[in-house]
């Protein structure tokens, strides 16, 4: 499974976590199979202009990810995930992507279900 997290910094799973998946410097990808984390990856945000979320969708399906986990999102991005069949979690607690896959691996996360978890879009 291909978990994939904004982040502020390029630190494997110590990575802090990017408030806005649209808005972060790197996204972190996981990989986890049987449970154990088998690959991390760091890739640069190419970013988004302003107002423009559907180039930012696009970023992160480009990824190939089985689910996308954010601190924050706008409910035009949060749609656009849906609409191709990503699923996404928000976590506004965990400060690091290990903190967070800590949490998604017990359970403690649940899907957006295509609502955003912000008003700024």
């Amino acid at each position: 499974m291909r978990l994939v997290f904004p982040t502020n910094e390029n630190n494997g799973t110590l990575s802090k976590r990017g408030a806005h998946f649209g808005k972060a410097n790197f996204y972190t990808i996981v990989t986890i199979e049987n449970g154990v984390v088998i690959d991390v990856e760091g890739v640069v945000n190419s970013g988004h202009e302003s107002g423009a979320c559907t180039s930012a969708v696009a970023n992160i399906i480009a990824l190939s990810p089985d689910v996308l986990i954010v601190g924050g999102i706008g409910g035009s991005p949060a749609a656009g995930f849906a609409k191709v069949g990503l699923t996404v979690y928000s976590d506004q607690s965990s400060q690091t992507v290990q903190e967070s896959i800590n949490l998604f691996s017990i359970g403690e996360l649940t899907p957006i279900n295509g609502n955003g978890t912000c008003s700024t879009h």
